[in-house]
């Protein structure tokens, strides 16, 4: 998860500004692993940093949100991952070995 965690975070922050709790909460219903405070604050932290993302406090949470060039970020590296796993997904769809129909 660790190389895909910026991605993640970008993408969920895509959706509407969150505080880093809401935003591991959203990418563990993804992934079924809730990131660790110790895993999501650091790159929140390196996001911020980098002019990617702003924060605001709301009493005593940090919201966080895009800023332009964090829109601009994710939007290349939303469309870099459908380029790149855009083929991965129609083949696994075509090939599935389970139908989904059979997984309960």
């Amino acid at each position: 998860m660790r190389g895909m965690l910026t991605f993640l975070i970008l993408w969920q922050l895509t959706k509407r500004p969150m505080h880093g709790d809401e935003i591991a909460g959203e990418i563990g219903k993804m992934k079924g692993i809730k990131p660790t405070p110790g895993t999501i604050y650091p790159a929140l932290k390196a996001l911020r940093k980098s002019g990617t993302v702003s924060t605001e406090k709301e009493g005593r949470k940090i919201i966080y949100s895009l800023t332009v060039k964090g829109k601009t970020g994710a939007n290349e590296a939303l469309d870099y991952f459908c380029t790149a796993f855009a083929d991965v997904f129609t083949d696994h769809q075509k090939r599935r070995l389970i139908p989904l129909t059979e997984i309960k």
